[in-house]
């Protein structure tokens, strides 16, 4: 399983400028680091591994967003053409990734795993924080930087709006 160690070496090897960050309590997924240090959930990014049934098989997809905005299952099944999609189950996230599932770090995904990443995460400057694969570090680095190292499609994940006219219209009597 990768760990913050194998992080923070890649990332030194890249030259990247950030910080593993040790929490003042445990968390159990990345979905907790908002709370956990006292950051918005706009800049904590997480990484939902779903399971999509398509003509070929089942396929895993990793999709890569922020606390803030959770990836629907429709939407991701949407763009893959599946079937079917549901959360991928602890032990296919844990193969599939190399990470401890919930804990998932966007950075060292396997090459094979295809990969979304949500077009609503900016490349500013400012840091975003991530998990490492174990319960007790986290990650932070610039969004630029994050957005740059990750190999993944950036996509529009928000969830498509109703077409057609707002407009109320009145039963007939």
């Amino acid at each position: 399983m990768k760990d913050a160690l194998a992080i923070h070496r890649w990332l030194l090897a890249h030259q990247v400028h950030h910080e593993i960050v040790r929490l003042p309590r445990p968390m159990t997924c990345a979905d907790e680091l908002p709370e956990t240090i006292s950051a918005a959930p706009s800049r904590c990014v997480v990484v939902t591994v779903f399971e999509a049934v398509t003509r070929l098989g089942r396929e895993a997809v990793a999709v890569v967003s922020t606390v803030a905005a959770p990836p629907r299952p429709g939407v991701v099944g949407g763009l893959l053409g599946a079937r079917k999609v549901h959360l991928a189950p602890a032990f296919v996230v844990n193969e599939v990734t190399d990470y401890a599932a919930g804990l998932v770090c966007p950075l060292l995904l396997p090459p094979a795993l295809a990969v979304l990443i949500d077009d609503r995460i900016k490349p500013d400057h400012q840091s975003v924080f991530l998990a490492t694969g174990e319960r007790h570090t986290a990650l932070t680095l610039r969004a630029y930087d994050l957005l740059s190292l990750m190999s993944g499609k950036s996509m529009d994940l928000r969830a498509p709006r109703p077409r057609g006219s707002r407009q109320t219209v009145a039963l007939r009597h």
